[in-house]
């Protein structure tokens, strides 16, 4: 008997197990597409380098607000993105032309690997996020990161869209609190880590 009940016990915290890493799981793939992502490469970690990025960042944040005005999703965002891609790239180059800098620039939306990253109150989990990516010059320097829309690049706006429709609220917890779900996160990770490692060896 104590061994059928002992069975039974491994058996439920085992489903309680999974169910909490399907449920984090589940939460995590939303995110990844409910945000668009913005991503800046320097073209070096010189500080005037560093600072030409922020100047860019500054341009493309102030153009997003109009090109998203109408947007209701991420996909909205990503649509609207590749349609003024040109332009963006267009007034990108012009703030480094009138800093004083020849450097080339490049902009593309791209699936990407993001590790965890930290924003004023928000952490975002780590996973593949699209992105509108910008690569200044060698793009060799240190990156600047956020997220593009919904507009949490700003921090006056983040605490309205944090409470808006944009999230969940299993998705706010998340972006808010994440150190209460960090251990769930990294045990998917790792899980994924292992999936791909076997069908690897296939």
């Amino acid at each position: 008997m104590r061994k059928f009940e002992a069975a039974a016990l491994f058996g439920l915290i085992l489903s309680i197990i999974i169910s909490g890493f399907v449920s984090t799981r589940q939460t995590g793939e939303e995110l990844e597409r409910d945000v668009f992502r913005l991503h800046i490469l320097a073209n070096s970690d010189s500080e005037e380098d560093q600072q030409l990025k922020l100047k860019v960042r500054d341009k493309l944040l102030i153009l997003s607000e109009e090109i998203f005005s109408d947007c209701m999703s991420a996909e909205d965002a990503k649509r609207a993105a590749a349609e003024s891609l040109p332009m963006l790239e267009a007034e990108a180059e012009r703030v480094i032309s009138e800093n004083g800098y020849d450097y080339g620039v490049k902009c593309r939306i791209v699936d990407m690997d993001f590790d965890v990253r930290e924003y004023e109150r928000i952490t975002m989990p780590a996973g593949e996020y699209t992105a509108f990516r910008v690569e200044i010059g060698k793009a060799c320097g240190q990156n600047w990161w956020c997220v593009m829309y919904p507009p949490l690049c700003l921090p006056a706006v983040t605490e309205d869209v944090l409470d808006s429709d944009c999230f969940t609220e299993e998705e706010r917890i998340v972006l808010t609190e994440y150190g209460s779900y960090e251990v769930r996160f990294k045990f998917v990770e790792l899980w994924e880590k292992l999936m791909n490692w076997l069908a690897s060896i296939k």
